[in-house]
């Protein structure tokens, strides 16, 4: 079913989201990305258009309660141990994969 929005989508504000998602898109992409974003706003604008007065919003569609346990003290894990199971090492330190470039940006 298709939503007509009453908010368009220009070009520039489509490839500004895609700049925003840090997306590189080529102009057909952007087109194509622009009518999904408009029907997106359509379907927003049909969900806020109900009527939800005197609805209570819920957490969760079922009841749920968290079990918490006590915090106890333990002794900690031998440092080989912990090293055991880790997939990569570097000296005694567990490796994990660059998240940052050169720069310190992500």
């Amino acid at each position: 079913m298709a939503h007509e929005s009453e908010h368009t989508i220009s070009i520039d504000e489509a490839r500004h989201v895609a700049d925003l998602a840090r997306l590189q898109m080529t102009d057909e992409q952007v087109e194509s990305c622009r009518g999904d974003l408009e029907t997106i706003l359509g379907h927003i604008e049909t969900i806020n258009a109900i009527n939800v007065e005197g609805i209570e919003p819920l957490a969760a569609a079922i009841e749920m309660t968290n079990r918490l346990s006590p915090d106890e003290v333990h002794d900690p894990l031998p440092v080989e141990e912990v090293l055991a199971n880790a997939p990569a090492l570097e000296d005694r330190y567990i490796a994990v994969p660059k998240v940052l470039d050169e720069d310190g940006n992500n």
